[in-house]
């Protein structure tokens, strides 16, 4: 987590805002399509695309949180399961597993954890999952 801040967003320029209610209105279906939601908010589709995985409401720490990893694993037994064991061994939950299927030796998985028994903090699991030797890459897709 030391990559992240908790400001106001009294600070931020406004557009960081716009891009927050561009979200909000394409997940409650309020905008269909990513264009219809930057016109209404008054942003760029560029300015969205550029900053609409980095930034994110704050929540109530007592409602636990949530994060999305996209991982590429190498097409070999035991990677999945693998991250899986070091998962669970941090105390997250695992709350969706999407896997393609293997392309060029390697697959594609974007997993939904539960963070709110995480023992110690994400930085550590994330560093934990990359020092897998199937890990390839692993980013991490949104915090909730």
């Amino acid at each position: 987590m030391a990559d992240y801040f908790y400001v106001h967003k009294k600070i931020l320029p406004d557009y960081l805002e716009k891009i927050l209610e561009a979200r909000e209105m394409l997940d409650s279906r309020e905008a269909a399509t990513v264009t219809e939601a930057t016109e209404r908010v008054g942003i760029s589709r560029n300015t969205y695309y550029r900053y609409k995985d980095y930034v994110f409401r704050a929540k109530d720490p007592a409602r636990g949180q949530q994060a999305v990893l996209s991982l590429l694993l190498a097409d070999k037994p035991g990677a999945l399961s693998a991250v899986l064991t070091c998962v669970t061994d941090h105390r997250a939950s695992v709350l969706t597993i999407s896997q393609a299927i293997p392309l060029a030796s390697h697959a594609s998985v974007l997993m939904s954890l539960d963070l709110a028994g995480l023992e110690g903090d994400l930085n550590t699991l994330l560093a934990d999952l990359k020092s897998l030797p199937f890990v390839k890459n692993l980013q991490l897709a949104g915090l909730e």
